[in-house]
């Protein structure tokens, strides 16, 4: 009655299941490399607040449940910034800019990753202390130091 054969669909209906649930990688890079403005306006500064918020967050100490739902989330924004950078690497697009936010990126997903570990390896560990102690050390040897110059 009706013909539908004319649409094409993303998904391939006549194959088998496995190849009708993968995604096709070559649109999601295109569409990594077409957008590029918009997703590192996106993920850039979104890195950044989110992994200074992790950081805050394991610093004052707060519930697992939160250290853990921000770092996932920081994880995830982490993970997209690497795997758009990998799209402009996989054409052969070098450049300084893939270099920085390639670092960005890992240093985002270190920083959120040890987060989660202080929480689950020292939960009870009291981060101000060590912070105020360091800084009273910091002072104390640059008045020494001072004072000898």
């Amino acid at each position: 009655m009706f013909d539908f054969s004319y649409l094409s669909f993303p998904l391939n209906l006549s194959s088998n299941l496995s190849s009708n649930l993968s995604l096709n990688w070559h649109c999601l890079n295109e569409f990594s490399r077409s957008h590029c403005l918009a997703i590192c306006a996106f993920l850039v500064p979104a890195n950044l607040l989110i992994t200074s918020q992790t950081i805050l967050f394991t610093v004052l100490n707060r519930s697992a449940l939160q250290i853990f739902t921000i770092s996932t989330t920081a994880i995830i924004y982490a993970m997209l910034m690497v795997m758009h950078v990998i799209s402009w690497y996989i054409i052969g697009v070098v450049m300084a800019p893939t270099f920085i936010l390639l670092f960005l990126g890992i240093t985002c997903l270190v920083i959120n990753l040890t987060a989660i570990w202080l929480k689950l390896k020292y939960p009870h560990l009291n981060y101000l202390l060590i912070i105020k102690r360091l800084f009273i050390k910091f002072k104390a040897k640059l008045n020494f130091s001072m004072n000898f110059s």
